[in-house]
């Protein structure tokens, strides 16, 4: 059966052939459900698709965070140790009033080795940070062998010192013997933070 379109009065709908009744509600049913796709469905849609993306991302963060709360108890044990180790070098520096002994201590390591001193004296302090460096400048007279044993003796002591600027030449130029003489410089540090909290008090 052939459809003349020419022939459909849209204000008769009702007497249309069914086939072209068929073909309009088809058609209309399409426009409805693009019309409703355009104007509710897409934004539906987009909402979708980035509740999906902020889910996504959420469950990273809860996964991250529940690693960490999974290793909380050995990063507790970790910061517990670290202390331990930061606590017992702070216990290395000296404070102010050790500082004599110290050089005491350096005198009695060069005396025992056979050294002789030419000078040992404390240079200005230093303030780093949270420490501060005290230098002292050390002039002696002796061989390698000496040198070497009286450098260990410093390394092994309880506190902490570092030598530098290590300088070794002959006491003279027309010495015959092998003394030399060894100029170096040793710091030693002291932990400054208590003595500002106590100052603040």
């Amino acid at each position: 059966m052939n459809i003349d379109l020419n022939e459909l009065d849209i204000n008769s709908v009702g007497t249309w052939p069914l086939p072209a009744k068929i073909i309009s509600i088809v058609m209309l049913s399409v426009l409805i459900l693009f019309l409703g796709y355009w104007t509710d469905s897409k934004k539906q849609l987009a909402q979708l698709d980035a509740a999906q993306q902020e889910e996504l991302q959420l469950r990273t963060t809860f996964e991250q965070k529940q690693t960490k709360a999974a290793n909380l108890d050995a990063y507790k044990e970790q910061m517990a140790t670290m202390k331990a180790s930061f606590g017992a070098l702070l216990r290395q520096l000296p404070e102010k009033t050790e500082v004599p002994g110290l050089i005491e201590d350096i005198s009695h390591q060069g005396l025992a080795t056979g050294l002789e001193f030419r000078t040992i004296r404390l240079q200005p302090e230093k303030e780093i940070d949270f420490y501060v460096e005290l230098p002292i400048e050390i002039s002696v007279v002796g061989n390698y062998h000496q040198f070497g044993e009286f450098v260990s003796n410093i390394a092994a002591l309880p506190r902490i010192v570092t030598l530098h600027d290590f300088v070794i030449h002959p006491v003279s130029v027309d010495s015959g013997g092998d003394s030399l003489v060894m100029n170096i410089t040793a710091k030693t540090y002291r932990y400054t933070a208590g003595e500002k909290e106590n100052e603040s008090k």
